[in-house]
């Protein structure tokens, strides 16, 4: 019943150049990430309320992945309508009921459960093969029993370095958004640059 989302947020994507401006045109739109490694499953991913993370995450893909030739952040108004939160309990305890549900699936059929994996040394496990699979499972369940479809993900993600020593909060914390239903974009824009000329608003 509180899984309704009536207010609006701000989401940024890192993407190329050229899909950004063609997207900002009107000339393209939604376009989900189908990875089996995606953190929230599949959907189309924003940096809530972050341009700056969205930044840096083009960077990344840049010079480490060398996924993107020029980065490019894009804003969009979004409206998550029925959103799997996972920053309350009850959408935390679905998804280790869906994940177990998974799990008896891969015994019974004798196969492994997929991991999440790190890249290198960093300690962050970026591969989420594993989360993918149980968010996929569940969005699969779902339809099969034709309960209503969620709408977007949310979940928070502590990520990078102690910010400080023995800080609770790390360097590249964020909340990361995966939509689903495109209809829940209600615009994308250009982020703009604050104007230091006049008191922030």
């Amino acid at each position: 019943m509180y899984k309704h989302y009536p207010s609006l947020v701000f989401g940024f994507h890192a993407c190329e150049r050229e899909m950004g401006e063609t997207i900002l045109s009107g000339d393209a739109g939604f376009k989900a990430s189908t990875n089996d490694y995606d953190w929230l499953g599949h959907g189309m991913y924003f940096w809530e309320n972050s341009p700056h993370r969205a930044e840096k995450y083009g960077d990344e893909l840049k010079n480490l992945r060398k996924t993107l030739n020029t980065p490019f952040v894009i804003g969009a108004v979004i409206h998550l309508g029925y959103c799997f939160d996972l920053l309350e309990s009850h959408s935390l305890q679905l998804l280790k009921e869906h994940y177990f549900s998974l799990k008896n699936t891969y015994l019974k059929v004798g196969l492994e459960m997929p991991k999440n994996n790190n890249i290198g040394k960093k300690p962050d496990r970026l591969l989420r093969k594993l989360d993918c699979a149980v968010f996929e499972s569940m969005h699969s369940e779902m339809k099969k029993t034709e309960e209503k479809p969620f709408d977007s993900i949310r979940a928070a993600f502590w990520e990078g370095k102690e910010l400080y020593p023995s800080a609770g909060f790390k360097e590249k914390n964020h909340i990361q958004i995966c939509i689903r239903n495109p209809n829940c974009i209600k615009g994308y824009f250009r982020p703009l640059e604050m104007d230091t000329s006049h008191p922030r608003v």
